[in-house]
């Protein structure tokens, strides 16, 4: 073990060791630093750790001189501190940080009353071990306390001013560390760690070539203090003020309570713990301890950037699956002003207010016609936050009159409703937005109503791209509705033009068993397209389209064939015994508007054509006609488009959709013509290998697809 002795001489050396360096640090830093105080703050908390390491290495660190050095030290550097901030642009916090720097002041102050009474009480034990217990734990909350402000001053520069804070405040922080060691193993061991004091001067000596550097670049730029900052410094202050009272209220009931000591400091911890954790949790005791804060150490009630933040996590963000834009609406308004419920009214189509949400609202009678049109117009053109409770109060200016008038009555009965925020975006009324009274009552101020009206505007935006998304989805439904009524308006005059033959063709065959049975296939046909195309129609449509799958082409093409050959000649070729890879629903359906075109362009006695044949991997349909054909131009600008047609009485839906219909199922459409000569009509499908393709099993080869 090392001798006490060797302590001593180490603890001597090393303290007038720091009394030099940092006497010599004051002197450089006040000749070239009087302009600049942060430099001047520096050479002072120098000059007065110079004074802190004479004291000790003449007097020792227990004497009633010493504590007055530590004291001295203490106050110094906090001084440093605060002329940085203040030098960075701090002004506008001046009454946060000087509270913050006053309540680690008077912690210093305790620190030193706490270390002179062993002087005067030498005669009790029981007094002295109390009294030393409590000053270690002043020691741990004056150095816990020191450590937060280093750490904040260093959050809240900017990065210019970091660059300058850097060494000056690392140092600091290694003394202060060393210091928190030095107090908690002691508190831990009951008695003062001579070795660790010994050291301390080693410790402290080490860091003066850091606070040489300092004094070259201790020019420091805009420093602003943090909000949240201040809020964790004032709870650790408060924690460990708390913390204090325990110990000295706890060390006074054990000197004077006598044999019932213990049962004192048993029942006073238990209830002042039992105490905190009712009260401090509670929503009342946050809202009221943030509303003091904010009144009485900062210049602005709100952190707007923070309020900004939660604002935009609040809309953009459900907290649950089944919130809706609405609610998010009203919950994002509720935090900014700590109301627990609200509600939102909307207009309707005669322009009177009407309940569209409700988040936490009490069990309260809401109108069906929550204000009328009148009121809705007033808010739409005054703009105005109405504060319920001034309107209560009967107020007699012409403001209030106006409000008034303009307030649902039942508002003004319900005592819950505070204010009433209008949503306004540009000049209309999207909505108003009425919040339940907060659990500190108070009443609003210009920043609250800058900043409401502001949330306002930016939630009526936001509520008018909603609307404007749901009136484009109605729109889409409408429109599918439409095209889906084109195509069937399309399907319905074929069926007409197939029907009319057979009533032309009646006349003439009407006695023909053949003609009869062709007839009515013909009608059972027609008649179940027609019922296909009405459920088509319906938005409750759940016909499924087959996958693509191997089929013979032969039966498609002899249906297809025999549908249309009562109205006209029809001719098919080729090798029907072809498999491809196809959907007859949609294949039949495709065909059939193409063959049904062809017949339309065809003079009645030119037959229309249907070839299958086989070209490398693809099967192709040909349907040929020999019409009136189109022309190149028609064909590249207008065939594939809706609503273009050669015909009279076209739609001009027929190649659209049955282009459509074929690439659905992988394949293509290609289409060659002159005019004069007639169209031809190349169905292209991958070509496949299969079980043999049964017409009769199939569903509906006329489904739609």
């Amino acid at each position: 073990m090392v001798p006490a002795d060797m302590f001593s001489i180490i603890a001597l050396w090393s303290h007038a060791t720091v009394a030099a360096l940092f006497g010599f640090l004051a002197i450089w830093g006040a000749r070239d630093g009087v302009r600049n105080p942060v430099r001047r703050g520096l050479a002072i908390a120098c000059a007065l750790t110079a004074c802190w390491g004479l004291i000790i290495a003449l007097f020792g660190h227990s004497t009633p001189v010493s504590q007055f050095g530590e004291a001295a030290r203490n106050f110094g550097w906090l001084w440093f501190m605060y002329c940085a901030w203040r030098h960075g642009g701090g002004e506008q916090r001046a009454l946060t940080m000087l509270t913050l720097y006053i309540t680690l002041g008077v912690v210093i102050v305790l620190c030193l009353i706490a270390g002179l009474i062993p002087s005067l009480f030498l005669g009790s034990p029981r007094l002295l071990s109390a009294v030393f217990f409590a000053s270690i734990l002043l020691d741990l909350m004056l150095v816990t306390g020191a450590l937060m402000l280093v750490h904040n001053l260093y959050i809240a520069a900017t990065n210019d001013g970091r660059t300058a804070l850097r060494l000056p405040l690392i140092t600091l922080a290694v003394i202060w560390i060393y210091d928190l060691n030095l107090f908690t193993i002691s508190y831990l061991s009951g008695d003062w760690s001579y070795e660790l004091m010994a050291m301390r001067g080693v410790a402290v000596a080490m860091t003066a070539p850091f606070f040489a550097l300092s004094i070259q670049q201790a020019d420091l730029k805009k420093i602003s203090l943090s909000r949240s900052a201040t809020f964790q410094s004032l709870s650790l202050i408060a924690i460990s003020a708390y913390l204090v009272v325990m110990v000295l209220v706890s060390s006074l009931l054990n000197a004077v309570a006598g044999e019932y000591a213990r049962l004192a400091q048993v029942t006073f911890v238990f209830g002042s713990s039992l105490v905190a954790l009712v009260v401090i949790p509670t929503p009342q005791f946050r809202a009221w301890f943030r509303v003091k804060l904010s009144k009485h150490l900062f210049q602005h009630r709100y952190d707007y950037r923070a309020e900004w933040l939660r604002f935009n996590d609040t809309i953009g963000k459900p907290a649950g699956e089944d919130e809706k834009l609405d609610t998010r609406i009203i919950r994002g308004l509720a935090d900014i002003t700590e109301s627990p419920s609200g509600l939102l009214l909307v207009p309707d189509d005669g322009g009177a207010l009407t309940l569209q949400a409700q988040w936490n609202w009490h069990d309260g009678h809401i109108p069906a016609v929550a204000a009328s049109a009148s009121n809705a117009q007033f808010l739409a053109k005054s703009g105005r936050i109405i504060q319920l409770d001034t309107l209560r109060e009967d107020g007699s200016n012409i403001k209030d009159i106006e409000e008034a008038q303009a307030t649902p009555e039942w508002l003004l009965h319900d005592l819950a409703a505070w204010v009433m925020v209008p949503l306004l975006h540009f000049d209309r009324l999207a909505g108003v937005v009425v919040l339940h009274r907060p659990y500190v009552d108070r009443t609003l101020d210009w920043e609250d109503f800058d900043l409401l009206r502001v949330v306002g505007r930016q939630l009526a935006s936001y509520m008018a791209e909603a609307r404007g998304q749901e009136a484009l989805a109605d729109a889409q439904q409408f429109e599918e509705f439409n095209r889906r009524f084109a195509f069937i308006m399309h399907d319905i005059k074929n069926l007409v033009s197939q029907l009319t033959l057979v009533t032309r063709n009646a006349e003439k065959h009407a006695d023909n068993p053949e003609f009869q049975r062709d007839m009515v296939a013909t009608l059972k046909s027609s008649t179940a397209r027609m019922n296909e195309m009405l459920a088509r129609l319906s938005q409750h449509n759940k016909v499924q389209t087959a996958d693509p799958a191997p089929h013979a082409l032969g039966p498609i093409v002899e249906h297809i064939a025999s549908t249309k050959r009562i109205g006209h000649p029809v001719v098919i070729s080729g090798e029907l015994e072809l498999y491809a890879i196809t959907d007859p629903a949609r294949l039949t359906q495709a065909m059939g508007h193409l063959v049904q075109n062809a017949i339309d362009a065809s003079p009645s006695h030119e037959p229309v054509i249907i070839n299958v044949k086989r070209i490398d991997n693809e099967c192709l349909i040909e349907i040929e006609d020999h019409g009136v054909g189109m022309s190149t131009n028609f064909i590249r600008n207008a065939l594939f488009k809706p609503f273009s047609s050669t015909k009279d009485a076209g739609f001009g839906i027929g190649a659209f959709e049955s282009r459509a219909l074929i690439m659905a199922m992988g394949g293509r459409l290609d289409v060659s013509s002159r005019e004069g000569e007639g169209t031809v009509f190349r169905i292209c499908l991958p070509l496949a290998r299969g079980p043999h393709f049964d017409f009769s099993d199939t569903p509906s080869l006329t489904k739609a697809a």
